[in-house]
């Protein structure tokens, strides 16, 4: 019996050490105005009209679930590839209402956006971002966003 009770211990030791080990885990602090300049970046990148400066914003194996398009952009050809017909259209985008949470090198950033293209039109879609902090910089690892059910 108490040797069951000391492997318990150890046990118990063993995780309270784990747990501990990963609360001191380096974290980046972020902001949330930190967090909202992110997608100011991510729209600055689309004026650059260069398909490959936005998908620098993303991570490899980031998900994109684009507003315009059917099927999930999984590699970063398949987001470069997304980028240069969408950039044609010349986009610029709006933040309408957001949420922004944060933790331990994740940020979400969730809301509704509208985008202006360059002949007048606009594009009303719901949004989400969400980053990680990865080898010092803040990326997007998956990007969601449609347009709006209601007009």
């Amino acid at each position: 019996m108490r040797t069951i009770i000391a492997a318990a211990l150890i046990i118990g030791f063993v995780q309270v050490q784990s747990a501990n080990a990963a609360e001191t885990a380096t974290c980046a602090s972020v902001s949330e105005e930190q967090v909202a300049k992110l997608f100011d970046h991510w729209n600055a990148s689309l004026a650059t009209l260069n398909p490959e400066e936005v998908a620098k914003n993303y991570s490899e194996d980031s998900v994109l679930l684009a507003t315009l398009a059917n099927k999930p952009r999984l590699t970063q050809e398949e987001r470069i590839d997304y980028f240069k017909h969408f950039l044609e259209k010349g986009p610029k985008g709006h933040i309408d209402s957001r949420t922004i949470k944060t933790g331990c090198n994740w940020a979400v950033d969730a809301g509704t956006y509208t985008f202006t293209m360059k002949d007048g039109s606009k594009v009303p879609a719901r949004y989400t971002y969400t980053y990680e902090f990865k080898g010092g910089n803040w990326l997007i690892t998956s990007h969601h966003s449609s347009m709006m059910p209601e007009k």
